[in-house]
């Protein structure tokens, strides 16, 4: 019974996590890369002991305080997505340097996959009746 609780409790944090960070305006960008089975380093325990294979790092990214109902609003938006796709991968890049994709194919790949929710943000910002 304990372990449906936890997992129950788990969700809703989960769930209640996503409907604050849509209410503050902030977009996950979430970079994936592989470590390569023939690499030293995808033998290598990561922190849970077991070895690591298929990496991934997420960040959130505030849009906060941005007009997205705006060229310059959307464009600024779309430059934060682009700069923690990038980070992220760099990230992953620098503790696992034999991981694939690259770090620009991975930032593009992390990037075009938060840009679909800044769209929809955008398209929402432009549905709203201006005051």
């Amino acid at each position: 019974m304990k372990s449906i609780t936890a997992i129950s409790a788990g969700a809703l944090v989960l769930f209640c996590g996503n409907v604050m960070a849509q209410e503050t305006g902030e977009v996950r960008v979430e970079a994936t890369r592989i470590v390569s089975k023939t690499s030293a380093t995808a033998a290598t325990p990561g922190p849970t002991g077991f070895p690591v294979k298929d990496l991934s790092l997420a960040y959130g990214v505030s849009l906060a305080g941005l007009n997205l109902a705006t060229k310059s609003g959307a464009a600024e938006a779309e430059k934060r997505v682009n700069a923690a796709a990038l980070a992220a991968c760099k990230e992953i890049g620098r503790q696992y340097p034999d991981a694939t994709p690259g770090e620009d194919e991975c930032a593009r790949d992390a990037a075009k996959k938060a840009m679909a929710k800044v769209q929809e943000l955008v398209a929402a910002a432009e549905k709203t009746p201006k005051k």
